[in-house]
């Protein structure tokens, strides 16, 4: 079955050029102008993939808020950003809210399609069956491939995929410092430092909303990140 892209876009020509490249390719795709057309369709069902503007007519942060409505019915729905606000507090906020990417407008199709095709990939790689689960257990910390769960002194995180793929690659090695460069690999994304900087950090305060005292990620400044046990 084909995968479900809904693109969330007030410009109707951007929404066209995207919707036709995505189908080329053998995507369904929808199309909504505006926040609340696009959540009254999630309400009957959940798209595999959302591709969302901020600014939706005369919500300028109308995206944000489509954003946070869809993480909280979905932890693993891929979430991507495509803006013409290329701000850094932009894609903070966005990354913030859970979303598994942030692209700006003047971006290549191409390069477009690709990230899309990379977090679907990530998607499917989650799903293969495999002949013994992956569960790595480090102190309180329990990870499961398979599952695609984390928890922490027994109790579950709220990840997106993303993050899940971070912190496999950190738990995998502990004590192994990992560059920025290696975590975007992990992830199978291509951000820039400071996008990863932002994921790290949202990570951190996730494990800190169940325990305070959690340092776990250690920052090897210049260098990377590393997991201690």
């Amino acid at each position: 079955m084909a995968k479900h892209i809904a693109i969330v876009e007030d410009e109707i020509s951007i929404a066209q050029n995207y919707r036709d490249a995505f189908m080329q390719q053998g995507y369904d795709v929808s199309l909504y102008a505006d926040r609340q057309a696009a959540m009254q369709a999630f309400d009957q069902r959940l798209p595999d993939l959302a591709l969302i503007d901020i600014g939706l007519g005369e919500e300028i942060e109308g995206g944000f808020d489509l954003c946070r409505d869809l993480r909280s019915r979905s932890k693993t729905l891929p979430i991507v950003f495509l803006s013409a606000r290329e701000s850094e507090f932009d894609k903070v906020s966005g990354l913030r809210l859970g979303a598994d990417d942030y692209l700006t407008k003047d971006i290549s199709l191409p390069h477009v399609m690709a990230r899309i095709v990379a977090l679907f990939r990530r998607i499917e790689a989650l799903t293969q069956p495999e002949a013994q689960e992956e569960i790595i257990e480090r102190g309180k910390l329990s990870l499961n491939k398979a599952r695609m769960t984390v928890a922490w002194d027994n109790q579950p995180l709220d990840i997106t995929v993303t993050e899940f793929w971070i912190i496999r690659d950190l738990a995998r090695y502990p004590g192994q410092v990992k560059s920025r460069q290696q975590l975007m690999e992990a992830a199978n994304v291509m951000l820039d430092d400071n996008t990863i900087t932002s994921h790290i950090k949202r990570i951190r305060k996730k494990f800190q909303h169940i325990d305070a005292g959690f340092d776990a990620i250690k920052t090897a400044y210049g260098l990377g990140y590393r997991w201690h046990v």
